[in-house]
Formats: C-alpha cells, sequence, structure tokens
C-alpha cells in the first residue's frame, strides 16, 4: 500500500506527484532541486548545490524514518557532463560504503535553472 511521506523540511509539491512514497519497506523520493526549503533560495555554486540537494533529500528520509545508509539507488541529473567531478566530490562525502547504485546523466534543462537534482530509492531494515 502507497504511503505518501509529508516532509516539513521539504520543498512542496508544484505538480502532480509526491516528494515522496513509501511502499513496504521501500522509500521513493523524487528529484528534489536544491533550494533551501525555509529561504527558497538555491545557492550559485555546484559544490552548494549539491550539498543542498542531498540535504533535502536526508530531511525527507528522516520524516519516513530512514538515512541516507537506507539509500540503494540514486538518479543525479547534471546541467552538464562536465559537472560529474565536482559533483561527485561532494556526493562521496556525503554517502557512506558501500556506495548506492547511481546513474548519472545530462538533462537539457533543470527547473529553476538549477545544476544538479537528486532522486533516491531506500530500503528500510
Amino acid at each position: 500500500m502507497k504511503q505518501k511521506i509529508t516532509a516539513e523540511k521539504a520543498l512542496p509539491e508544484i505538480g502532480a506527484y509526491s516528494n515522496a512514497i513509501r511502499c513496504g519497506n521501500q522509500i521513493f523520493v523524487s528529484g528534489q532541486l536544491p533550494v533551501n526549503p525555509e529561504t527558497g533560495e538555491m545557492p550559485r555554486t555546484l559544490q552548494e548545490q549539491t550539498k543542498q540537494v542531498i540535504e533535502n533529500v536526508r530531511n525527507i528520509l528522516a520524516d519516513a524514518g530512514a538515512t541516507l545508509d537506507n539509500v540503494v539507488k540514486t538518479t543525479v541529473l547534471l546541467q552538464e557532463m562536465c559537472l560529474f567531478s565536482e559533483m561527485n566530490a561532494v556526493y562521496a562525502q556525503e554517502f557512506s560504503q558501500p556506495y548506492p547504485a547511481r546513474t548519472s546523466f545530462a538533462a537539457k534543462e533543470l527547473p529553476r535553472g538549477a545544476l544538479v537534482s537528486l532522486d533516491v530509492e531506500a530500503v528500510l531494515d
């Protein structure tokens, strides 16, 4: 049975989707933007945006009773693939080994001009 995860520290949904859905012991977090949910501001640099988008995912997972350690799969969208190394350096600091499976690719355009977006799948023990 699907259960919507309502995260207090998450951006409100702006379309026909949920920020996250829990189904049994699985949690599916929709693509998140690097916008600070308290201020509505988006950092300028890729490093700051990567930290913010991971923090946004972390907050949603917390409301579902999970942490980044529960993440088994991520999808990273970048404005350009030349940003991969810089994003990966921050990503490697935030996630621990064994790292989740990951797919990364460039998108022609991300909402609000973001440089990075992130969605995750997590499994509760």
